[in-house]
């Protein structure tokens, strides 16, 4: 589907809106069209936040059982500089089928976040999209989502190493008119893109023919399958396209349809600063171009046609780094024509590494320098992510680099094949190639008649504060949804935590998590004294969109059986070795208190004479509260600590290690001996939209309700927070008996720093030791700095055996 048709069918669709704001716009808007679409569209911009996310992986290349570890930076796709607006990326790993494999949640704080993923042994041997976004991402297309690629091998079940081997590939060829549309008697560039059943683009031979079968331009791809031939539609003729493939295949394309009346562009650059903007059309009314880089540098001008000809210079200091988008308006206030056009960063962040030395022994300190610079100078206090792996002969492409990712693909739908390739500088070929590009890959975040809405709205809520967990409450006599009913979510845990929310006239309820990180067992339930007829239905925080491009054909050479082999076994040695320190990981809480804060009283029954019954203990040593009896039922009375001698009416929430317990009859038959504390906040107490007439909390001794019987109507189900963060562990080989250990040390990968900074003089020292492996050592850095400016180092360094 030709993305350029679908901005010009969704342009006509606004035409009357778009009248509508001209025609209302006061001022200086009535007579420039653009002043209003300038102003609608910062409006939008301002609303509609671009939130970009880039993760740098470890390696591309693992076995089943092996850690992935990651680094995310996250920014503003318009300024590119760290953006501290969501607090929990999601993570996953797709299969081409679009089925999420695995799937995990992290935490951000500032614009970056990092973790891991032990990737399981259910994957088979693959391909897999590595796919990472927000919850606030999940408001715009997930075109945009952050993919790459990965390939996985799993030694313990035997697999096809070359499964497409006798696939027949299949290819799709498109056209795309610079602008978007071929009109009649009007001269137009044509972009196409060829692309195989394998995501790769492929050579071939072209000749566009009319219906006499007259040959009017041949053609053939520059590079990727990609380039460009330019032909002018003549009246009472239709035309096609004919390819003949290296091996002599051919086959034939329509081309887009051809317009009786519209308009044409064309973009080329006319010196190194200035670039020029053509508009072709019948008449000689006015047309406005209106540029913008990532919504933001906006640019908007209007001349009026002569002879059917308008002409735009522009000075490439108003736009932005990267791609940005030109769209042509008639008069009407009507989008006709778009096109990208990319412009490259005037400075981009250098890093240098270097070691100490180019060849270490085994279990050998290596002692790293990192620097940051750039055109202007020292850059201080860059954020570098640095992975150190063994180059096997097992080897996969590189993942794409942090800067050609930020400012290339990923404004661009679709596979981008090779992108590091566009990223040379100072060579005419690769910018005709890249021009290219821009042709084929017509693309952008918005839709112009989200622009004009006045009501647009976003459901997907950025995650500023914490995670949010989203379910719905029904009522199960009617089964419809129900409105402001309260909700409670609590995990047993210590310090206790718990969450209140209120469901919406849709019954959809949205808890805010704070500090809820790593795998737990949730409750939620409602008052169950009051509304005991509805259930709750969690919902999956993970996005349903399909992945943004395919996945390539995986192939694994046959002949690297034994170095397959010697990985995987020394894989397992790795992990069977870890401390078990390193495999146990626990939230620590930054708050020992729980929720409430600071208890009114506080009982540990040690430090009491224990009695046999709950009862007991309530009346006999906790004072502030009264324990009655109404109607055959227990109940315990409070009193407000704001205003003494006043009682509250109603009970207190009861907790048994954060969760609610709405039953006090089974709270007064719970064996006292499997309570450690008992703590009382003797107030009314506010939660969100839920009040409280006081707070008694009972703990276990180890915070797992210690066999208390839930009531049936709560629903209990494992779910998982952001994970959380393992340090990467490395053995260190500083004392001679380290150096000596008789622990083998196969690992792969060398060394993990996802958070490395440099200092005011834009430097930086890491260390690590080498293991028992010998190779070829990859070092793979990626970094950004605060004003946005990103780059990326690649340097290796060898070991060999250490001499006895």
């Amino acid at each position: 589907m030709n993305p350029y048709h679908e901005i010009l069918k969704f342009g006509r669709r606004i035409l009357s809106v778009i009248g509508f704001v001209f025609a209302t716009t006061a001022g200086q808007a009535q007579n420039n069209p653009t002043d209003a679409l300038s102003q609608k569209f910062q409006q939008y911009s301002q609303r509609a936040v671009q939130e970009k996310l880039y993760l740098h992986i470890d390696r591309s290349f693992y076995l089943v059982g092996e850690t992935m570890w990651y680094k995310a930076y996250s920014v503003n796709a318009g300024t590119n500089k760290y953006m501290d607006l969501s607090k929990v990326a999601y993570l996953e790993v797709m299969d081409k089928e679009q089925n999420a494999l695995v799937q995990t949640k992290f935490s951000l704080l500032d614009g970056k976040g990092n973790g891991s993923l032990v990737l399981p042994s259910a994957l088979i041997s693959g391909n897999y999209k590595v796919r990472c976004y927000t919850n606030w991402m999940k408001n715009f297309s997930s075109d945009f989502f952050f993919e790459t690629e990965i390939s996985v091998v799993n030694p313990f079940v035997k697999f096809d190493p070359n499964p497409d081997e006798n696939a027949e590939l299949t290819y799709d060829v498109q056209f795309f008119p610079e602008g978007g549309h071929l009109v009649k008697n009007i001269e137009s560039k044509v972009g196409f893109r060829a692309v195989a059943s394998d995501g790769k683009g492929f050579d071939f031979k072209g000749a566009l023919i009319n219906q006499n079968n007259d040959t009017l331009a041949r053609f053939e791809p520059r590079k990727f399958g990609i380039g460009n031939f330019t032909f002018k539609p003549e009246p009472g003729n239709t035309y096609k396209a004919v390819i003949r493939d290296q091996k002599g295949k051919q086959s034939t394309y329509q081309l887009p349809e051809i317009m009786e009346n519209g308009y044409v562009m064309q973009v080329k650059d006319l010196s190194a600063t200035e670039i020029e903007v053509s508009v072709a059309g019948a008449g000689n009314e006015n047309v406005s171009i209106f540029m913008h880089t990532r919504q933001e540098n906006r640019y908007t001008e209007t001349k009026t046609l002569v002879d059917g000809k308008a002409t735009f210079k522009i000075d490439k200091n108003k736009l932005g780094d990267g791609i940005s988008h030109i769209t042509v308006f008639s008069a009407s206030g009507n989008p006709v024509c778009e096109r990208l056009y990319f412009k490259r960063p005037l400075k981009d962040l250098t890093i240098d590494g270097k070691v100490s030395k180019d060849n270490y022994a085994t279990r050998d300190r290596v002692v790293m320098d990192l620097s940051t610079s750039s055109d202007a100078g020292i850059e201080a206090f860059s954020d570098l992510s640095v992975s150190v792996f063994l180059a096997d002969s097992i080897q996969t492409k590189d993942q794409e680099s942090i800067s050609s990712y930020l400012f290339l693909s990923s404004d661009l739908k679709g596979n981008v094949e090779s992108p590091e390739y566009y990223a040379q500088r100072n060579n005419k070929q690769v910018d005709i190639d890249l021009d290219n590009l821009m042709l084929t890959h017509g693309w952008r975040r918005f839709q112009w008649d989200n622009i004009f809405k006045q009501n647009t709205t976003f459901p997907n809520l950025p995650e500023f504060d914490g995670h949010f967990i989203f379910g719905k409450m029904i009522n199960t006599v009617t089964g419809e949804p129900a409105e402001n009913i309260g909700a409670y979510l609590a995990a047993p845990d210590s310090p206790a935590r718990l969450y209140f929310a209120r469901s919406d006239d849709k019954g959809l309820v949205r808890f805010e998590v704070k500090e809820f990180f790593g795998p737990k067992e949730v409750t939620v339930q409602t008052n169950l004294r009051q509304d005991s007829t509805y259930r709750f239905e969690m919902a999956n925080p993970f996005s349903k969109s399909p992945l943004n491009s395919g996945l390539s054909s995986f192939k694994f050479d046959k002949n690297l059986e034994n170095t397959l082999l010697t990985r995987s076994v020394n894989m397992q040695t790795t992990n069977a070795f870890l401390p078990k320190w390193y495999k146990e990981t626990k939230y620590v809480f930054s708050d020992s208190l729980a929720f409430f804060g600071v208890p009114d009283e506080k009982y540990f029954l040690d430090d009491f004479t224990r009695f046999p019954t709950m009862e007991e203990v309530m009346r006999e040593y906790v004072r502030g509260v009264m324990v009655r009896r109404r109607q055959k039922e227990f109940h315990f009375i409070m009193m407000d600590k704001l205003f003494p001698q006043t009682f509250f009416n109603d009970d207190p929430l009861i907790l048994l290690d954060g969760i609610p317990i709405f039953n006090t009859d089974k709270i007064m038959a719970f064996d006292p001996l499997k309570v450690k504390k008992i703590e009382l906040m003797s107030a009314r107490y506010f939660l969100g939209f839920g009040v409280f007439t006081g707070i008694v909390s009972l703990s276990t001794y180890r915070g797992d309700l210690a066999g208390f019987e839930l009531d049936p109507r709560i629903l209990v189900m494992p779910y998982e927070g952001p994970q959380i963060k393992r340090e990467f562990y490395a053995p260190k080989y500083d004392t001679p008996a380290n150096m000596q250990s008789r622990i083998p040390d196969f690992r792969n990968l060398l060394h993990w720093a996802p958070d490395v900074k440099t200092d005011a003089q834009g430097k930086s020292q890491i260390s690590f030791y080498t293991s028992d492996q010998v190779g070829h050592y990859r070092v793979i850095v990626q970094g950004m700095t605060k004003n946005g400016l990103v780059g990326s180092k690649t340097f290796s360094f060898e070991v060999t055996r250490r001499n006895l």
